[in-house]
Formats: structure tokens, sequence, C-alpha cells
């Protein structure tokens, strides 16, 4: 066999365990957050939206982008397992693990920051426009992305490699950590509000990106609220709506809530 189709057959057998095991998320996660939200119905953020219509059209565009994201994630894999980087991987431990994670997310939302903020230029942003045909987001709708726009947003993962020496590991699990905070992301639900979410803490809660969503011209970050802080791009109401939110919110209901008959509510399907 030669060398050239054993670094195919390894690169497809490696993109393949990473897709395969991305789309398993995806469902978990979809599935288990809207089993959530089903018992916490007055913990949704756009009342009078009903995002789940589009639920169909957003899995079957997921399927596909998160083929491009793992693609990313591939690239990044084998160009060090090939050694095809500047430098060698850094060897993990546990006592470097927390930091070099914590490196990642910065870096990452850095990435996705300014990566989000072109894709909402003029030239840019017919590749975006399918993800904010969500304007009322579900658990299916954060990898309902035009391949285009997911190239970019998460092209991080075949660049950074290069750069940094992160280990293999901090790079996968830095994958997983960002499905599962994109889909509660999206989720449509609140779980989060509390005061590390808003000023002058710099995390985030479901809100943040609910807003993007629902008012397109703010909240551009991924993690926290840095970029958007310094670069003006805050949605003015945001930390005031957390404080309210916090003050607002429910006890957590782990039981299926009961049927609410002969109220008067909007259906719109965004």
């Amino acid at each position: 066999m030669s060398a050239l189709l054993e670094d195919s057959l390894t690169f497809v057998a490696l993109l393949t365990a990473i897709y395969a095991a991305t789309v398993l998320v995806y469902f978990i996660l979809g599935y288990g957050i809207t089993w959530l939200n089903d018992r916490n119905p007055e913990r949704r953020i756009q009342k009078g939206r009903r995002g789940e219509k589009r639920k169909a059209i957003e899995i079957r565009q997921s399927i596909a982008s998160i083929l491009v994201t793992c693609t990313s994630v591939a690239i990044g894999l084998f160009a060090q397992h090939q050694g095809w980087t500047f430098f060698s991987p850094w060897d993990f431990s546990w006592w470097t693990a927390v930091p070099l994670f914590l490196l990642c997310m910065v870096l990452f939302d850095a990435w996705f920051y300014f990566a989000h903020r072109l894709l909402h230029t003029k030239l840019f942003y017919k590749y975006h426009l399918l993800h904010h045909r969500s304007v009322a987001p579900s658990v299916w709708s954060n990898d309902s992305i035009g391949l285009v726009d997911t190239a970019l947003s998460q092209g991080y993962y075949a660049v950074i490699t290069f750069l940094v020496p992160f280990p293999p590991i901090i790079l996968l699990a830095h994958r997983l950590f960002d499905q599962i905070n994109g889909t509660f992301g999206h989720a449509g639900f609140e779980y989060f509000a509390s005061r590390t979410a808003r000023y002058p803490w710099p995390m985030l809660c479901t809100t943040y990106h609910d807003q993007h969503h629902a008012e397109f011209k703010y909240n551009y970050a991924n993690y926290f609220s840095f970029w958007d802080r310094v670069m003006g791009t805050i949605a003015p109401n945001y930390d005031r709506r957390v404080e309210v939110l916090e003050g607002e919110a429910p006890a957590l209901n782990l039981r299926k809530a009961p049927s609410v008959t002969g109220a008067a509510e909007t259906t719109a399907a965004d």
C-alpha cells in the first residue's frame, strides 16, 4: 500500500470517527434539552415564536454543516499527526489541562467573533443568511448553517494547530464543549441567567445569542462578552435583561409540564 493511500485512509477514518461522534452528540443534546424545555415552558425567551417548527429543515442542514466542522477538526489533528505543523503538540498532563483548555476557548472566541462580524458584512452575509432564518433559535439551530459560513467560523481547528501546539485531547475536548455550549446557546430557553453572565463578569447565558438572532446586530461572541463590549456591539439592554431574568427564574422542573388549554398563543414558525 502506498504511503499516500495509507495517509488518505487514516484521514478518512479520523474524519469518520469525529463526524459520527458529533452527529451522535447533536441528537443526544437536541432531544435531551428538548425534554428539559418541555418541562420548563415558562423559561422560553421569545414567548411568541416557536422555532421548533423548523426542526426538520435544520436537522437536514446540520448534517451537512457538521461534516464541514469535523473536516476542519480532522485537518488540524491530521496535520499534527503528520508533523506538518510548526511545533509538535505539547504533552498532555492534568496540571496543564485546565489552562490549555481556557487558552483554547479564549483564542476560539476571538476567532469566532471576528469571523462572525465578517459574515455580517454585505459581501459575506449571503453565506450567513441561512442561519438567521431561525429568528427564534431552537436546539436544532446550532449547526443549521451554510457550508461557507461553517468553514469560516469553524476553520479555527484547521489553523490553530499550526500556530499553537495544543494536545489533540484539548482540541477534541474543546470541540465537544463547543457543541454543548452552542446547543444550549440556541436552545431558546434560559437556564443560565446569573451574575456571572452580566457585567462585570465575562460569561454569557442563552439570552445573549438569542438576542443576536432576534435583533441581528448585537452579541457576536461565543463564550465571553469581552469582544462585544470592547467593540461596542453588545446589546444595550442585555445586562438588564439578565438581571431581570435572575429575579424571575422559576424553580427548575424535571416533571412533565401540565397542558395549558384555552390560552391564546402566537405560534410563528420563526
